[in-house]
């Protein structure tokens, strides 16, 4: 069985050994829209994470078996186009949960701890100056009794649940599919969701129900001082009205994705004034080296599966 793994480099620097038993492996770090359809050429099996899959590449290539994404979301394939070629796509799930909870966590403590400011406190030798032991310039804040709000109750929104409880959040959620209805945790609307909590965190795919979910109007809805978090899509919220509130209302924001990805060198969220309210990451919140591993692992089990 031939195998092509044509965006490695978005696995970072995982081990990919775990193929080696399953036929001839090629791996390629990246690859370009032009590159696709030849490194497609006399594959068996094709592993992608974000290089897109089209009707043409199926039709060119009609040795093609498998489609294994190496992901949960499965917009970068043709699937009407798959199975009118007979193609089995196989994506996957369930992988990054702890690690997207984990980092909601580590985005809400830089912000609440303000952590950027006395890490740079410290680097410019600022408390070496100190007349006094501790310097509390920026307030800090604790969790306990606040109230969260989690947007998308998925399976990571659940966990996420779990965790706020246990710093003694008062939680809550609104389902933006409107099929989840935990009763332990009480469902509201959007409005009372940014109205009333003190944290807000979005762990929703995008969707017609979802794009630019939060613009303008849902900002200005925000309590003072509240934080809001994205690890769900890039476009769940309009970035540009964002960057906008920023530095005209008094909330915090982290994100994790972005509605274009890699970031634009122009993105409005570079030239905020409020930059102490504002962190961003990469989209890293699901690539602990355990969820990594955990992916590999299961895409090795959709070949396998597949091939038996």
């Amino acid at each position: 069985m031939k195998i092509v793994f044509l965006d490695a480099l978005t696995m970072g620097d995982s081990d990919l050994s775990v193929f080696d038993h399953l036929g001839e492996l090629s791996v390629f770090q990246t690859t370009n829209a032009d590159q696709t359809a030849e490194r497609l050429t006399g594959q068996d099996v094709v592993i992608t994470n974000k290089v897109l899959i089209t009707a043409q590449h199926m039709k060119d290539n009609p040795q093609l078996k498998l489609i294994c994404i190496a992901a949960t979301g499965t917009n970068n394939v043709d699937l009407i186009a798959a199975e009118k070629a007979g193609i089995t796509v196989k994506n996957v799930s369930g992988y990054s949960t702890e690690s997207v909870a984990q980092s909601t966590f580590s985005l809400l403590f830089q912000l609440m701890h303000q952590s950027r400011y006395y890490d740079n406190y410290i680097s410019q030798k600022q408390w070496c100056d100190s007349p006094v032991f501790t310097h509390i310039e920026r307030p800090f804040f604790e969790l306990k009794g606040k109230r969260w709000g989690i947007i998308g109750f998925g399976e990571i929104g659940q966990r996420v649940a779990e965790l706020a409880n246990a710093f003694g959040c008062d939680v809550c959620y609104h389902s933006t599919s409107g099929k989840n209805t935990q009763q332990s945790i009480p469902q509201i609307s959007l409005e009372s969701l940014l109205s009333e909590c003190d944290v807000i965190s979005i762990h929703a795919p995008l969707n017609a129900q979802t794009e630019n979910l939060i613009a303008m109007k849902e900002l200005k809805l925000l309590k003072s001082g509240a934080v809001i978090m994205n690890l769900g899509r890039g476009g769940i919220i309009d970035e540009q009205a964002m960057a906008e509130a920023l530095d005209k209302q008094d909330f915090y924001h982290a994100t994790d994705v972005l509605a274009e990805e890699p970031m634009l060198a122009e993105h409005p969220y570079l030239s905020i004034k409020a930059s102490h309210r504002l962190v961003v990451t990469p989209h890293t919140a699901w690539a602990s080296v355990e969820a990594r591993q955990c992916l590999l692992e299961k895409v090795v089990q959709n070949i396998v599966s597949f091939s038996e």
